[in-house]
Protein backbone atom coordinates (compact mmCIF):
# COMPACT_ATOMS: atom_id res chain seq x y z
CA UNK A 1 0.00 0.00 0.00
CA UNK A 2 1.13 3.46 0.60
CA UNK A 3 1.01 5.21 -2.69
CA UNK A 4 4.38 6.01 -4.14
CA UNK A 5 5.77 3.41 -1.84
CA UNK A 6 6.19 5.48 1.30
CA UNK A 7 5.55 3.32 4.28
CA UNK A 8 2.25 3.89 6.02
CA UNK A 9 2.58 4.24 9.73
CA UNK A 10 0.29 1.33 10.08
CA UNK A 11 -0.43 -1.53 12.26
CA UNK A 12 0.88 -5.04 12.71
CA UNK A 13 0.57 -7.38 15.55
CA UNK A 14 -0.45 -10.44 17.21
CA UNK A 15 -2.41 -12.59 19.52
CA UNK A 16 -4.88 -15.39 19.75
CA UNK A 17 -4.84 -18.75 21.35
CA UNK A 18 -6.34 -21.24 18.95
CA UNK A 19 -6.95 -20.46 15.39
CA UNK A 20 -9.38 -22.87 13.85
CA UNK A 21 -12.63 -21.14 12.96
CA UNK A 22 -15.87 -22.39 14.45
CA UNK A 23 -18.74 -23.54 12.25
CA UNK A 24 -21.03 -20.73 11.14
CA UNK A 25 -23.70 -20.01 13.72
CA UNK A 26 -21.90 -21.64 16.67
CA UNK A 27 -21.35 -19.41 19.69
CA UNK A 28 -18.29 -20.79 21.43
CA UNK A 29 -18.86 -18.54 24.44
CA UNK A 30 -21.79 -20.82 25.26
CA UNK A 31 -20.60 -24.23 24.05
CA UNK A 32 -16.80 -23.95 24.07
CA UNK A 33 -13.95 -22.29 25.97
CA UNK A 34 -14.96 -19.22 27.92
CA UNK A 35 -13.50 -15.80 27.20
CA UNK A 36 -10.14 -15.33 28.92
CA UNK A 37 -7.11 -13.07 28.74
CA UNK A 38 -5.05 -14.21 25.76
CA UNK A 39 -1.46 -13.23 24.97
CA UNK A 40 1.35 -14.25 22.64
CA UNK A 41 3.61 -17.00 23.94
CA UNK A 42 5.99 -17.34 20.98
CA UNK A 43 6.45 -15.82 17.51
CA UNK A 44 8.48 -17.87 15.04
CA UNK A 45 9.50 -16.78 11.55
CA UNK A 46 7.65 -18.76 8.87
CA UNK A 47 10.41 -19.26 6.33
CA UNK A 48 8.29 -21.47 4.08
CA UNK A 49 5.63 -18.88 3.26
CA UNK A 50 8.10 -15.98 3.18
CA UNK A 51 10.27 -18.00 0.81
CA UNK A 52 7.32 -18.98 -1.37
CA UNK A 53 6.49 -15.33 -2.13
CA UNK A 54 10.17 -14.57 -2.62
CA UNK A 55 10.54 -17.36 -5.18
CA UNK A 56 7.33 -16.38 -6.96
CA UNK A 57 8.39 -12.74 -7.16
CA UNK A 58 11.84 -13.64 -8.45
CA UNK A 59 10.51 -15.90 -11.22
CA UNK A 60 11.16 -14.04 -14.47
CA UNK A 61 9.00 -16.16 -16.77
CA UNK A 62 6.49 -13.35 -17.26
CA UNK A 63 6.75 -9.56 -17.18
CA UNK A 64 3.18 -9.00 -15.95
CA UNK A 65 3.63 -11.04 -12.78
CA UNK A 66 3.72 -9.86 -9.18
CA UNK A 67 7.25 -9.08 -7.96
CA UNK A 68 6.33 -7.32 -4.72
CA UNK A 69 3.48 -5.67 -2.89
CA UNK A 70 2.04 -4.77 0.49
CA UNK A 71 -1.37 -4.62 2.17
CA UNK A 72 -1.40 -8.43 2.35
CA UNK A 73 -4.80 -10.14 2.81
CA UNK A 74 -6.00 -13.65 2.01
CA UNK A 75 -9.21 -15.66 1.71
CA UNK A 76 -9.83 -19.37 1.16
CA UNK A 77 -12.15 -20.06 -1.77
CA UNK A 78 -14.78 -22.83 -1.76
CA UNK A 79 -12.71 -25.02 -4.10
CA UNK A 80 -9.68 -24.98 -1.78
CA UNK A 81 -7.63 -22.31 -3.53
CA UNK A 82 -6.45 -19.23 -1.63
CA UNK A 83 -6.65 -15.74 -3.11
CA UNK A 84 -3.98 -13.32 -1.90
CA UNK A 85 -4.82 -9.64 -2.28
CA UNK A 86 -2.28 -6.81 -2.34
CA UNK A 87 -2.42 -3.06 -2.47
CA UNK A 88 0.40 -1.17 -4.28
CA UNK A 89 2.12 -3.82 -6.38
CA UNK A 90 5.26 -3.99 -8.52
CA UNK A 91 5.22 -6.05 -11.71
CA UNK A 92 8.04 -6.49 -14.20
CA UNK A 93 11.10 -8.66 -13.60
CA UNK A 94 13.60 -9.12 -10.80
CA UNK A 95 17.31 -9.28 -11.57
CA UNK A 96 19.82 -11.54 -9.89
CA UNK A 97 22.35 -10.06 -7.43
CA UNK A 98 24.54 -8.20 -7.12
CA UNK A 99 22.59 -5.05 -7.89
CA UNK A 100 24.17 -2.10 -9.76
CA UNK A 101 25.43 -0.61 -6.49
CA UNK A 102 27.29 -3.84 -5.75
CA UNK A 103 24.97 -4.86 -2.93
CA UNK A 104 24.20 -8.61 -2.65
CA UNK A 105 20.44 -8.37 -3.18
CA UNK A 106 18.13 -9.28 -6.01
CA UNK A 107 16.95 -6.00 -7.50
CA UNK A 108 14.25 -4.37 -9.61
CA UNK A 109 15.01 -1.60 -12.10
CA UNK A 110 13.40 1.81 -11.79
CA UNK A 111 11.18 1.32 -14.82
CA UNK A 112 9.23 -1.54 -13.24
CA UNK A 113 5.50 -0.85 -13.50
CA UNK A 114 3.47 -0.33 -10.32
CA UNK A 115 -0.29 -0.92 -10.06
CA UNK A 116 -2.58 -0.01 -7.18
CA UNK A 117 -3.78 -3.53 -6.43
CA UNK A 118 -3.35 -7.14 -7.47
CA UNK A 119 -4.48 -10.69 -6.77
CA UNK A 120 -2.30 -13.81 -6.67
CA UNK A 121 -3.88 -17.28 -6.71
CA UNK A 122 -2.49 -20.12 -4.59
CA UNK A 123 -3.57 -23.56 -5.78
CA UNK A 124 -4.99 -26.33 -3.61
CA UNK A 125 -1.52 -27.74 -2.94
CA UNK A 126 -0.26 -24.45 -1.54
CA UNK A 127 1.77 -23.39 -4.60
CA UNK A 128 1.51 -19.81 -5.89
CA UNK A 129 0.01 -20.28 -9.32
CA UNK A 130 -0.68 -17.02 -11.16
CA UNK A 131 -1.25 -13.29 -10.97
CA UNK A 132 -4.72 -12.16 -12.01
CA UNK A 133 -4.93 -9.35 -14.62
CA UNK A 134 -3.92 -6.09 -12.97
CA UNK A 135 -5.18 -3.91 -11.57
CA UNK A 136 -7.85 -6.23 -10.27
CA UNK A 137 -9.97 -3.24 -9.19
CA UNK A 138 -9.89 -0.29 -11.59
CA UNK A 139 -9.35 3.28 -10.38
CA UNK A 140 -12.73 4.96 -9.70
CA UNK A 141 -11.56 8.30 -11.15
CA UNK A 142 -8.35 10.19 -12.02
CA UNK A 143 -6.32 10.82 -8.88
CA UNK A 144 -8.14 8.07 -6.97
CA UNK A 145 -7.43 4.40 -6.46
CA UNK A 146 -8.61 1.32 -4.61
CA UNK A 147 -6.77 -0.79 -2.05
CA UNK A 148 -8.31 -4.20 -1.28
CA UNK A 149 -8.53 -5.14 2.37
CA UNK A 150 -10.53 -7.97 3.99
CA UNK A 151 -12.28 -10.54 1.80
CA UNK A 152 -15.02 -13.04 2.59
CA UNK A 153 -17.02 -15.74 0.79
CA UNK A 154 -20.71 -15.30 1.60
CA UNK A 155 -24.16 -15.85 0.05
CA UNK A 156 -25.06 -13.38 -2.65
CA UNK A 157 -28.06 -12.41 -0.51
CA UNK A 158 -28.90 -13.36 3.08
CA UNK A 159 -30.17 -16.94 3.11
CA UNK A 160 -29.30 -17.46 -0.56
CA UNK A 161 -27.76 -20.60 -2.09
CA UNK A 162 -25.23 -18.95 -4.42
CA UNK A 163 -21.89 -17.95 -2.93
CA UNK A 164 -19.86 -15.00 -4.14
CA UNK A 165 -16.62 -13.39 -3.01
CA UNK A 166 -16.87 -9.98 -1.38
CA UNK A 167 -13.76 -7.82 -1.18
CA UNK A 168 -13.78 -4.66 0.91
CA UNK A 169 -11.99 -1.74 -0.72
CA UNK A 170 -10.49 1.48 0.55
CA UNK A 171 -10.80 4.34 -1.92
CA UNK A 172 -8.07 6.95 -1.51
CA UNK A 173 -7.26 10.16 -3.36
CA UNK A 174 -4.06 12.02 -4.12
CA UNK A 175 -2.94 14.20 -1.22
CA UNK A 176 -0.07 16.37 -0.03
CA UNK A 177 1.77 16.98 3.23
CA UNK A 178 1.23 14.11 5.62
CA UNK A 179 -1.14 12.48 3.12
CA UNK A 180 1.51 11.54 0.56
CA UNK A 181 0.14 7.99 0.42
CA UNK A 182 -3.38 9.28 -0.23
CA UNK A 183 -6.31 10.84 1.58
CA UNK A 184 -8.97 8.39 2.85
CA UNK A 185 -12.14 8.82 0.79
CA UNK A 186 -14.61 5.91 0.97
CA UNK A 187 -15.30 2.28 1.83
CA UNK A 188 -16.56 0.09 -1.03
CA UNK A 189 -17.39 -3.58 -1.51
CA UNK A 190 -16.59 -5.50 -4.69
CA UNK A 191 -18.52 -8.64 -5.67
CA UNK A 192 -16.58 -11.33 -7.56
CA UNK A 193 -18.15 -14.39 -9.15
CA UNK A 194 -16.94 -17.87 -8.24
CA UNK A 195 -14.97 -19.79 -9.26
CA UNK A 196 -13.68 -17.52 -12.04
CA UNK A 197 -12.96 -14.48 -9.81
CA UNK A 198 -14.54 -12.02 -12.23
CA UNK A 199 -15.30 -8.59 -10.79
CA UNK A 200 -19.05 -8.26 -11.22
CA UNK A 201 -19.56 -4.88 -9.58
CA UNK A 202 -18.47 -2.42 -6.89
CA UNK A 203 -20.81 -0.76 -4.38
CA UNK A 204 -20.00 2.25 -2.23
CA UNK A 205 -20.76 1.65 1.44
CA UNK A 206 -19.56 4.79 3.19
CA UNK A 207 -18.46 8.06 1.56
CA UNK A 208 -16.17 9.98 3.92
CA UNK A 209 -15.32 12.91 1.65
CA UNK A 210 -17.82 15.09 3.47
CA UNK A 211 -15.77 14.83 6.69
CA UNK A 212 -13.56 17.91 6.57
CA UNK A 213 -10.68 16.56 8.69
CA UNK A 214 -9.07 13.55 6.96
CA UNK A 215 -7.86 12.28 10.34
CA UNK A 216 -11.51 11.80 11.36
CA UNK A 217 -12.50 9.77 8.31
CA UNK A 218 -13.25 6.12 9.09
CA UNK A 219 -12.55 3.41 6.50
CA UNK A 220 -13.96 -0.04 7.25
CA UNK A 221 -12.65 -3.44 6.23
CA UNK A 222 -9.14 -3.82 7.62
CA UNK A 223 -10.39 -7.08 9.13
CA UNK A 224 -13.60 -9.02 9.78
CA UNK A 225 -14.76 -11.53 12.37
CA UNK A 226 -17.81 -13.80 12.41
CA UNK A 227 -20.23 -14.50 15.22
CA UNK A 228 -23.43 -16.37 14.50
CA UNK A 229 -25.21 -14.77 11.56
CA UNK A 230 -23.27 -11.50 11.86
CA UNK A 231 -20.09 -10.38 10.16
CA UNK A 232 -18.28 -7.78 12.25
CA UNK A 233 -16.28 -5.36 10.10
CA UNK A 234 -13.52 -3.38 11.79
CA UNK A 235 -12.18 -0.06 10.58
CA UNK A 236 -10.07 2.83 11.70
CA UNK A 237 -8.90 6.37 11.26
CA UNK A 238 -5.52 7.61 10.02
CA UNK A 239 -3.67 9.63 12.64
CA UNK A 240 -1.02 11.42 10.60
CA UNK A 241 -0.34 14.56 12.57
CA UNK A 242 1.72 13.11 15.42
CA UNK A 243 5.23 11.72 15.43
CA UNK A 244 3.95 8.43 16.88
CA UNK A 245 0.37 8.30 15.68
CA UNK A 246 -2.26 6.10 17.27
CA UNK A 247 -5.54 5.70 15.48
CA UNK A 248 -8.96 4.70 16.76
CA UNK A 249 -10.62 1.37 15.99
CA UNK A 250 -14.29 1.20 14.99
CA UNK A 251 -16.65 -1.70 14.28
CA UNK A 252 -19.79 -2.24 12.22
CA UNK A 253 -21.86 -5.37 11.70
CA UNK A 254 -23.65 -6.82 8.69
CA UNK A 255 -25.96 -9.86 8.38
CA UNK A 256 -24.26 -12.77 6.65
CA UNK A 257 -24.76 -12.18 2.91
CA UNK A 258 -25.28 -8.43 3.24
CA UNK A 259 -21.79 -6.94 2.85
CA UNK A 260 -22.64 -5.36 -0.51
CA UNK A 261 -25.88 -3.75 0.76
CA UNK A 262 -25.19 -0.31 2.32
CA UNK A 263 -28.61 -0.38 4.02
CA UNK A 264 -27.69 -3.56 5.90
CA UNK A 265 -24.70 -2.03 7.69
CA UNK A 266 -25.05 -1.10 11.36
CA UNK A 267 -22.42 0.97 13.17
CA UNK A 268 -21.45 0.93 16.83
CA UNK A 269 -22.47 4.22 18.46
CA UNK A 270 -21.07 3.56 21.93
CA UNK A 271 -24.06 1.66 23.29
CA UNK A 272 -25.68 -0.17 20.38
CA UNK A 273 -25.48 -0.88 16.64
CA UNK A 274 -27.55 1.53 14.56
CA UNK A 275 -27.86 2.51 10.91
CA UNK A 276 -27.84 6.23 11.65
CA UNK A 277 -25.94 8.48 14.01
CA UNK A 278 -22.25 9.05 14.66
CA UNK A 279 -20.06 5.94 15.02
CA UNK A 280 -17.98 5.74 18.19
CA UNK A 281 -14.58 4.07 18.55
CA UNK A 282 -14.14 0.83 20.48
CA UNK A 283 -10.41 1.33 21.10
CA UNK A 284 -7.97 4.24 21.13
CA UNK A 285 -7.07 7.11 23.44
CA UNK A 286 -4.65 8.98 21.17
CA UNK A 287 -1.67 7.95 23.28
CA UNK A 288 -0.39 4.50 24.25
CA UNK A 289 -3.66 2.69 23.59
CA UNK A 290 -4.69 2.53 19.97
CA UNK A 291 -4.14 0.99 16.56
CA UNK A 292 -2.69 1.88 13.22
CA UNK A 293 -5.07 2.45 10.35
CA UNK A 294 -4.67 -1.25 9.50
CA UNK A 295 -4.88 -4.02 12.08
CA UNK A 296 -6.37 -7.48 12.36
CA UNK A 297 -8.81 -9.28 14.65
CA UNK A 298 -9.26 -13.03 15.19
CA UNK A 299 -11.80 -14.95 17.24
CA UNK A 300 -10.24 -17.73 19.27
CA UNK A 301 -12.01 -19.80 21.86
CA UNK A 302 -14.41 -17.35 23.45
CA UNK A 303 -12.03 -14.42 22.97
CA UNK A 304 -11.48 -11.77 20.35
CA UNK A 305 -7.85 -10.75 19.87
CA UNK A 306 -6.76 -7.59 18.06
CA UNK A 307 -3.27 -7.47 16.59
CA UNK A 308 -1.53 -4.16 15.90
CA UNK A 309 1.74 -2.29 15.89
CA UNK A 310 2.60 -1.08 19.38
CA UNK A 311 1.64 2.55 19.86
CA UNK A 312 3.40 5.36 21.68
CA UNK A 313 7.00 4.87 22.75
CA UNK A 314 7.49 1.59 20.88
CA UNK A 315 6.98 3.33 17.53
CA UNK A 316 6.96 1.08 14.46
CA UNK A 317 9.41 -1.56 15.65
CA UNK A 318 7.17 -3.60 17.95
CA UNK A 319 3.99 -5.65 17.72
CA UNK A 320 1.40 -5.90 20.47
CA UNK A 321 -2.12 -7.22 21.10
CA UNK A 322 -5.41 -6.55 22.87
CA UNK A 323 -8.15 -8.99 23.89
CA UNK A 324 -11.88 -8.68 24.49
CA UNK A 325 -14.97 -10.80 25.07
CA UNK A 326 -16.89 -8.79 22.48
CA UNK A 327 -16.11 -6.98 19.20
CA UNK A 328 -17.24 -3.76 20.89
CA UNK A 329 -14.92 -4.19 23.88
CA UNK A 330 -13.82 -3.32 26.40
CA UNK A 331 -10.43 -4.14 24.89
CA UNK A 332 -7.72 -5.05 27.41
CA UNK A 333 -4.06 -4.29 26.77
CA UNK A 334 -1.70 -3.56 25.23
CA UNK A 335 0.17 -6.77 25.98
CA UNK A 336 3.94 -7.16 25.96
CA UNK A 337 5.23 -6.46 22.45
CA UNK A 338 7.68 -8.32 20.23
CA UNK A 339 9.78 -7.27 17.23
CA UNK A 340 9.12 -9.16 13.97
CA UNK A 341 12.26 -10.10 12.04
CA UNK A 342 13.33 -7.92 9.11
CA UNK A 343 15.09 -8.97 5.90
CA UNK A 344 18.82 -9.48 6.17
CA UNK A 345 20.83 -6.23 6.03
CA UNK A 346 17.61 -4.19 6.12
CA UNK A 347 17.28 -3.23 9.77
CA UNK A 348 18.41 0.20 10.86
CA UNK A 349 21.12 2.37 9.39
CA UNK A 350 21.10 4.72 6.46
CA UNK A 351 20.08 4.03 2.93
CA UNK A 352 22.37 4.70 0.00
CA UNK A 353 20.49 7.94 -0.67
CA UNK A 354 20.16 8.92 2.97
CA UNK A 355 23.32 10.58 4.32
CA UNK A 356 21.50 11.63 7.49
CA UNK A 357 21.47 8.06 8.73
CA UNK A 358 17.85 8.28 9.86
CA UNK A 359 16.15 6.04 7.31
CA UNK A 360 15.51 2.40 8.15
CA UNK A 361 13.40 -0.54 7.15
CA UNK A 362 10.30 -0.97 9.30
CA UNK A 363 7.48 -3.52 9.63
CA UNK A 364 3.82 -2.55 9.38
CA UNK A 365 0.33 -3.78 8.48
CA UNK A 366 -0.58 -6.91 10.45
CA UNK A 367 -2.90 -9.48 8.98
CA UNK A 368 -3.95 -12.89 10.26
CA UNK A 369 -4.29 -15.69 7.70
CA UNK A 370 -6.58 -18.50 8.89
CA UNK A 371 -6.57 -19.92 5.36
CA UNK A 372 -2.95 -21.08 5.75
CA UNK A 373 -2.83 -21.61 9.53
CA UNK A 374 -3.07 -24.86 11.42
CA UNK A 375 -4.55 -25.77 14.82
CA UNK A 376 -2.63 -24.22 17.67
CA UNK A 377 -0.76 -21.73 15.49
CA UNK A 378 -1.81 -18.52 13.79
CA UNK A 379 -0.01 -17.32 10.67
CA UNK A 380 0.35 -13.53 10.62
CA UNK A 381 1.89 -11.54 7.78
CA UNK A 382 3.53 -8.15 7.98
CA UNK A 383 4.86 -5.82 5.33
CA UNK A 384 8.27 -4.13 5.28
CA UNK A 385 9.13 -0.79 3.71
CA UNK A 386 11.90 1.77 3.93
CA UNK A 387 11.20 4.77 6.12
CA UNK A 388 12.39 7.88 4.38
CA UNK A 389 10.91 11.38 4.10
CA UNK A 390 11.65 11.42 0.36
CA UNK A 391 9.59 9.20 -1.92
CA UNK A 392 12.44 8.76 -4.40
CA UNK A 393 14.80 7.51 -1.68
CA UNK A 394 12.26 5.05 -0.34
CA UNK A 395 11.50 3.60 -3.76
CA UNK A 396 15.20 3.42 -4.66
CA UNK A 397 15.89 1.37 -1.54
CA UNK A 398 13.08 -1.11 -2.09
CA UNK A 399 14.19 -1.56 -5.70
CA UNK A 400 17.76 -2.25 -4.55
CA UNK A 401 16.54 -5.02 -2.26
CA UNK A 402 13.28 -6.63 -3.42
CA UNK A 403 12.85 -8.44 -0.08
CA UNK A 404 11.82 -5.12 1.44
CA UNK A 405 8.49 -4.86 -0.33
CA UNK A 406 7.14 -8.36 0.08
CA UNK A 407 5.05 -10.00 2.78
CA UNK A 408 6.88 -11.76 5.58
CA UNK A 409 5.25 -14.25 7.91
CA UNK A 410 5.42 -15.36 11.51
CA UNK A 411 3.71 -18.28 13.22
CA UNK A 412 2.27 -17.40 16.61
CA UNK A 413 1.48 -19.54 19.63
CA UNK A 414 -0.71 -18.10 22.35
CA UNK A 415 -1.55 -18.69 25.92
CA UNK A 416 -4.66 -17.90 27.89
CA UNK A 417 -5.14 -17.32 31.57
CA UNK A 418 -7.30 -19.66 33.56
Amino acid sequence: MRGTVIVLLLALACAAVFLTALPDGEDDRESGPACAATTVRTATADARLTGAFGAYGDDGARSDDWTGGDGTHSVRLPDGRVLWLFSDTFLGRVHAPPNPQGQPHAWRDGSAPMVRNSGVVMDRSGALERTLPTPLFADPAPGQWRWPVAAKVEPRTPGGDEDVLRVLLWTRATGTGPWIYGVPAATEVATLTLPDLRVEGITQISDQRGVADPEQRVLYGTTTADEGEWTYVFGGTDAQANARPTSHAYVARVPRGGLADPAAWEYWNGSDFTRTGKPRPVLGNGDRKGVGSAFTVVRTGGTYVLLTMAAGTEGLAQVTSYWSCSPTGPWHGPAEAFAPPLPKDAAGGAGANDPSGTAAAAPYNPQAHPAVSRPGRLVVSYDVNWLDPAAANAQANINRNVELYRPRFVSLRFEREG
